[in-house]
């Protein structure tokens, strides 16, 4: 299928892209890589009249030191984050995640705020943010704003950007050295979309304990959702406390689980148990 009919723009100030953004005369939506826009404009899932492509707004671009965390722009690319030193010293879960995104081809085009401002379930960089507690800074003709990504993602393919609103960057704080990570997800082939994914980080005690968890799973329900529950059951425990962990799937009933063409609900919930189980195993 082809995509309708649509204008193409490609501004060369920020300033001219927010005001084809904030125009309430025209449907305009913002161009980031593309590897999700497109194709849902081929399957006509979105039909905006103008796109304005940012590919030109270096302000949106780069990997910078921000306070010993990191401020990534928007606009850069899974493949740059990949070969990124700065990235793999200072989040290890973000390279962790990034071999699991789709294929190179994406990654060599796909961008992170593009992945962001979509929002969609089965992604992985929207669960990773919310377990490195990150924040997502947004920007409009009016100003700039920060929001934290536990309260960014509000359902399948919603988000907190109001009207008019562009990601900017995403804003990492500094990581402490006795931060542990995991990561893992289920697809019937890599590169597939997760059938099941989860991401989970917390601060390793000498005693081998754990605490301060952050774990939040993607692809099991409209949107990437923190595990409050089982983040409670684990906190001061060991990852393979066998106890522990098992209070952890207990408290995973907490989730509103949505099945999709891969699994019932009734499925996405046991295997968001063995995602975590499998991710707390490696940490």
């Amino acid at each position: 299928m082809k995509a309708p009919d649509f204008r193409y723009t490609r501004p060369v100030t920020m300033a001219e892209a927010l005001a084809l953004l904030g125009d309430e005369e025209n449907e305009a939506s913002p161009l980031a890589g593309g590897q999700s826009l497109v194709p849902m404009m081929n399957f006509r899932m979105a039909q905006p009249e103008i796109l304005v492509d940012l590919g030109a707004l270096k302000e949106l671009r780069g990997i910078e030191n921000a306070d010993g965390g990191l401020r990534i722009g928007a606009m850069t690319r899974y493949a740059e984050l990949a070969a990124s030193k700065l990235v793999s010293e200072r989040a290890p879960l973000v390279a962790m995640a990034l071999p699991h995104i789709a294929h190179a081809a994406i990654r060599n085009r796909g961008t992170i705020g593009g992945s962001v401002a979509l929002a969609d379930p089965a992604a992985e960089m929207p669960a990773v943010l919310q377990a490195l507690d990150a924040r997502i800074e947004l920007v409009s003709a009016s100003g700039t704003r920060t929001v934290p990504a536990s309260e960014f993602f509000l359902g399948m393919y919603e988000t907190a950007l109001e009207e008019g609103e562009l990601v900017a960057a995403i804003l990492l704080g500094p990581v402490a050295a006795e931060r542990r990570f995991g990561f893992h997800e289920l697809a019937r082939r890599h590169g597939d979309y997760a059938m099941a994914g989860v991401t989970a980080s917390a601060t390793a005690r000498p005693d081998g304990t754990f605490v301060d968890w952050r774990i939040a799973h993607f692809s099991v329900a409209d949107c990437a959702v923190r595990a409050t529950g089982a983040e409670a059951a684990l906190e001061g425990a060991k990852p393979t406390d066998a106890e522990a962990l098992e209070a952890a799937k207990e408290a995973l009933s907490e989730i509103d689980f949505s099945a999709d063409l891969n699994a019932s609900a009734k499925t996405k919930r046991h295997l968001a148990g063995v995602v975590m189980t499998r991710a707390l195993e490696g940490m």
